[in-house]
Formats: C-alpha cells, sequence, structure tokens
C-alpha cells in the first residue's frame, strides 16, 4: 500500500475526529464564559450595594440636619417664651402673696374677735359664780326662803315673788348670754383655725411657685449669658433684633394706615406740622427717672464688632419706676412685640408716634386715650437683654426721630 493510500485511508476517521473537537471547543468556552458572567454579576451588585448604602447615608444625614434646624429655636422665641412663663409665674406668686395677706388680716381679726370674747366670757364666769354663791348661801341657811315668804302681808309675798322671778329672769339671761358667748368664740377659733391650715397651703403654694420663678429666671441668665459671651449667639441675636425692627416698622406703617382710615385723613406733607406735637421738639418731659445709656443712631459692639442702628433710646431706671406719656394721645397698641417685651404705641395726631417697650405692667389699654403726664406702665426687663431700662422712640410719619432732640434737657 502506498503513502497515498494510507493517507486515503486513515481519513474518514480525522474527519470524524473534528466535530468532537469543535464541540468540546464551544463547551470549553461556554464554560469560560458562564464563570466570567457570575464575576461580572457581582461587581454589579456590590456596586449597587454601595449606591443604596450611600444613599441611606445620605437620607440619615439630611434627617440629622433637619432634626438641628427644628432644634435650633429662634433665641427670641426661647427668650420670649421663658419670660412669659416667668411672667405668668410672678403674677402668680403676687396673687398668692396677696391672698396670704388677706388670709393674715382675717387670722388677725379673728384673733381680735377670741380675745374679746375670751375677756367677755371671763366677766360672765365671774358674775356666775356670784350668782351660784348666793344661791349657795341661799340655800345652806335653810330656813330663809320660807321665812321670807312666810308674812302674812300677801302684798310683800307678792313682791317678793316677784323679785325672785326677777333674779330667776336674770340668772337664766346670764346663762343663755354666756353659752352665745361660748358658742360665739368656738366658731371663731374654728374659723381661726380653718384660716391658718390655708395660710399654710397658701405659703405651700407661694413657696413652690417662687421656686419655679427662680427657675425660669435662671434659665433666661443663661440664655443671656451666651449670647453676650458667645460670638455665634450675639449674632444670631441681633440679626434677629434687625428683622424684629422691621417687623415693627412695617407694623408701624400698618397703624398709620389704619388711622389714617379711621379719620379719613390722607397722607400728611413731608414738612413738620407747626401744631400740638410738632412744636415741643426740645421740651418733652422725660417718660422715667433715669439716663440715656443707649443713643440713637448706629452703634457697634465694643467686643464682636457687630453693627446695628438703634432707633430709639434706652433709658436706665428701676424696675418699677413709673412711665408716663410725654405728649396727650390715643393709645393704639399694647402688648407683647417680639424683641421689645411688652411694648405700648401712642398717636399723638400729625402723624408723631411714641413707643415704649420693655415694660413690666401695662396700666392703659387700646382706645384709651391718655394725657400728657399719665401713668401709663413701669419699667421692667421684659425682652430687655441687660436689665431693667425703658426703650423709648419717637416717630413721625413712620420714620424713627432722634429722642434725645424732643426730650427737654435736665441740669
Amino acid at each position: 500500500m502506498t503513502s497515498r493510500d494510507r493517507r486515503n485511508c486513515g481519513g474518514p476517521g480525522r474527519a470524524a475526529r473534528l466535530p468532537a473537537l469543535f464541540l468540546l471547543l464551544l463547551l470549553a468556552l461556554g464554560a469560560a464564559a458562564a464563570g466570567a458572567q457570575p464575576k461580572k454579576d457581582d461587581a454589579i451588585q456590590a456596586e449597587q450595594r454601595k449606591l443604596q448604602e450611600t444613599q441611606k447615608q445620605l437620607k440619615q444625614e439630611r434627617e440629622r440636619a433637619a432634626q438641628a434646624r427644628q432644634r435650633e429655636t429662634s433665641l427670641l422665641a426661647e427668650l420670649e417664651e421663658i419670660e412669659q412663663r416667668l411672667g405668668e409665674k410672678q403674677r402668680e406668686v403676687a396673687r398668692l402673696d396677696a391672698r396670704v395677706r388677706r388670709v393674715q388680716a382675717d387670722i388677725a381679726a379673728l384673733r381680735g374677735d377670741i380675745d374679746k370674747l375670751q375677756g367677755h366670757r371671763a366677766g360672765q364666769e365671774q358674775a356666775l359664780a356670784q350668782r351660784l354663791r348666793m344661791i349657795y348661801k341661799i340655800h345652806a341657811q335653810g330656813a330663809a326662803l320660807p321665812l321670807i315668804l312666810s308674812g302674812e302681808d300677801p302684798a310683800a309675798r307678792a313682791a317678793v315673788v316677784r323679785q325672785l322671778g326677777n333674779l330667776a329672769a336674770l340668772d337664766a339671761r346670764l346663762i343663755q348670754e354666756y353659752r352665745v358667748t361660748s358658742d360665739r368664740l368656738a366658731d371663731r377659733k374654728e374659723r381661726e383655725e380653718a384660716r391658718r391650715s390655708e395660710l399654710a397651703t397658701l405659703r405651700a403654694e407661694a413657696k413652690r411657685e417662687q421656686a419655679e420663678v427662680d427657675r425660669e429666671a435662671a434659665r433666661r441668665r443663661v440664655l443671656l449669658a451666651r449670647v453676650r459671651d458667645e460670638r455665634a449667639y450675639h449674632e444670631r441675636m441681633v440679626g434677629e433684633l434687625s428683622e424684629a425692627t422691621r417687623r415693627l416698622e412695617t407694623f408701624i406703617r400698618e397703624l398709620q394706615a389704619k388711622q389714617r382710615r379711621l379719620a379719613k385723613v390722607p397722607p400728611g406733607p413731608g414738612e413738620t406740622p407747626r401744631t400740638g406735637f410738632g412744636t415741643l421738639r426740645g421740651q418733652l418731659p422725660w417718660p422715667t427717672e433715669g439716663r440715656i445709656v443707649s443713643a440713637f443712631g448706629p452703634q457697634v459692639h465694643p467686643r464682636f464688632g457687630t453693627r446695628t442702628f438703634r432707633n430709639g433710646v434706652d433709658i436706665e431706671a428701676v424696675e418699677g419706676t413709673e412711665i408716663a406719656a410725654v405728649y396727650a394721645g390715643h393709645v393704639v397698641y399694647t402688648g407683647w412685640f417680639k424683641g421689645y417685651g411688652n411694648l405700648i404705641i401712642l398717636d399723638h395726631g400729625h402723624e408723631y408716634y411714641t413707643l415704649y417697650a420693655h415694660i413690666a405692667d401695662i396700666q392703659v389699654k387700646e382706645g384709651d386715650d391718655v394725657r400728657q403726664g399719665q401713668r401709663i406702665g413701669t419699667v421692667g426687663d421684659t425682652g430687655s437683654l441687660v436689665g431693667p431700662r425703658l426703650y423709648f422712640e419717637v416717630r413721625y410719619q413712620g420714620k424713627p426721630q432722634d429722642p434725645a432732640e424732643w426730650l427737654r434737657q435736665r441740669g
């Protein structure tokens, strides 16, 4: 057999083996591809998990930020809340103190009645004792009474009987009066004991309320100390006070518009009218005793360097000092105004207004007409960051004026 024949004889077997090899190659490639696919899927899933974790962390951070914003309440709002609670507690303490004084006065009056009744009853007891001793002596004599009644004169016996009857009536009256006195004395003592018990309850309640006052005052001191000592708190408060000033200016413009509508008067001219309030520049009486400690105009904080503009003046005064209207006017607003505490606004006509803030006790109401020098309130520290004082403004056509130019000079 030639070599050609041998090649031809081996041809069919080799041809049969080629599809099998090809199939094995395809299976190997498929297996390799199948092995690579899970790795690729695992990488994608890992990236997806990372993305989900990042999104979860982002959501948590957003929630924390929202909670922080909720916790970061307005300093003015916090101060207002503390001061309103403090004011309520102080008023409650004052009411309890007044009730304590009334109860003490009642106890003193009852004690006076008891002393008088005891003295009166002692006199009655002495009189009854004398009567008993007299009756005892008469009975001790035995035949004395029959002898008295044994006279033959009927008129004399009748007179004796009448006298005995009068004595018996007198004794009965003395005994009845003694009983009445004893009953009144027992009643006064019972009422005194009840009032003393009420007094003890009132004192305990007043003590609890005073403890609340002390706690609220301590919270207020802590907040104000932060505002004074920490730049971040101070700057936040400056921003809020500036916003409060803008709100007040808007509020005053609204009041002016309302007053014009009520009076049916158009807006006044730019010039100051030469009547009423407008003629008193440099002549107005001071609204309270004290001295100006913060002037009108731009202010620079000595420590933090923050700049503000003050539309009025601060007059330092002792808490409780009288505040008087500087000119006759109409009360257009009384109440709490954020950043200013208790506030009174007076309309003096011709678009002149005066404002009085940080008041402790407002003693007029909206709609009242007040005369010059009339007491309208007392100095306090409501809404104040630096203690008791009166914040005072003068405004014309809604624009602030320097109050120092309107108040009369002091010697």
